[in-house]
Parts: structure tokens; C-alpha cells; sequence
């Protein structure tokens, strides 16, 4: 699909997953500072970033309480959940479920073919046709960007923690 839109000088968006696993149950904050938000405002400071989700996302929007809730259930000595729509958090806090967050790119606006655009100088619209470097799928350069920037919010939580046992 993506050389067969390169080719036509087209573009498409994508939807990246990110799974972070092995996080401690309680790294984030409830209300203002938990690890969705945190999360979120560095995702969205990454170019092309349309929508972050955690979990079941946007699918879970249209669905009852009864059939997304993470019932909670004894595994040994252990409380965990026996489902992980909430994608690893609660609260805005870990469980220690994976982290699952997906994170919508939209497709590239410089593309090869023909747009409508307006001349500046002239004051009219005009045809316009972009010419040099064309992606024609984003997302797929944006993967190691939004594993570092998630990284990134971890570590900085992660330190919280270290910092409070000092």
C-alpha cells in the first residue's frame, strides 16, 4: 500500500501501538500528573499526531461499563485484573498490567499530486504541485520517536520514585 502511494504521490496515516511491559504498580498520579497525561502531552508535541488512546481506546467509547471493566481477581499472593482495557493504568496510575497506548499519525499533506491551495501574492487560488522529499507514510518513521518520548515519561516516573526512597 505505502510504495503503491508513493508511486501514485500519495499519503496515508497510521495508527503506531506502543506495549511497555515490566512497569511497578504505582508509578503516576491521579487528577493532573498521571502517566496518561504526562504521556499524552509529550505524544502530541511529536509532528503529524492526531489522537492517543490507551487500552481498548476509542473502541471502548461506544461500549457499556459492564463489558470494558478490568474486574479485578486473586492470581496467587497477587490482585490483578482479569482483562486490561484500561491499557496498564487506573487512576492515572500503572497496575502493572502492560501500558498500552495507541497513537494516531495523519497522512502527510506534501504530496506529489495536484492540491487547491491560494497565491499570496496574487490573492487568488491556484493549483498547487509539491516538489522534493515526499513520505508517503509518516507513522512508519515515527515508531522509534514515540517508544523514546514514552521512554522518556517512564524513566522521569520511574526517578520519582527513586528520589522518594532517598
Amino acid at each position: 500500500l505505502v510504495m503503491n502511494l508513493k508511486k501514485d504521490g500519495d499519503s496515508t496515516g497510521g495508527i503506531v501501538e506502543v506495549v511497555a511491559t515490566g512497569l511497578p504498580i504505582g508509578l503516576g498520579n491521579p487528577n493532573f500528573d498521571g502517566i496518561e497525561n504526562r504521556l499524552a502531552c509529550v505524544i502530541f508535541g511529536v509532528p503529524a499526531i492526531k489522537g492517543v488512546s490507551f487500552g481498548g481506546g476509542f473502541d471502548m467509547c461506544a461500549q457499556l461499563g459492564s463489558e470494558v471493566n478490568d474486574a479485578f481477581t486473586i492470581d496467587g499472593d497477587k490482585i490483578t485484573t482479569t482483562t486490561n482495557n484500561s491499557g496498564g493504568i487506573q487512576g492515572g496510575i500503572t497496575n502493572g498490567l502492560p501500558l498500552v497506548m495507541q497513537v494516531g499519525i495523519k497522512p502527510t499533506p506534501s504530496i506529489y499530486k495536484e492540491q487547491h491551495s491560494v497565491s499570496l501574492s496574487q490573492k487568488e487560488d491556484t493549483l498547487l504541485t509539491i516538489q522534493g522529499r515526499h513520505d508517503p507514510c509518516v507513522a512508519l518513521r515515527a515508531v522509534p520517536v514515540i517508544e523514546a518520548v514514552t521512554a522518556l515519561v517512564i524513566l522521569d516516573f520511574l526517578g520519582d520514585i527513586d528520589h522518594e526512597l532517598r
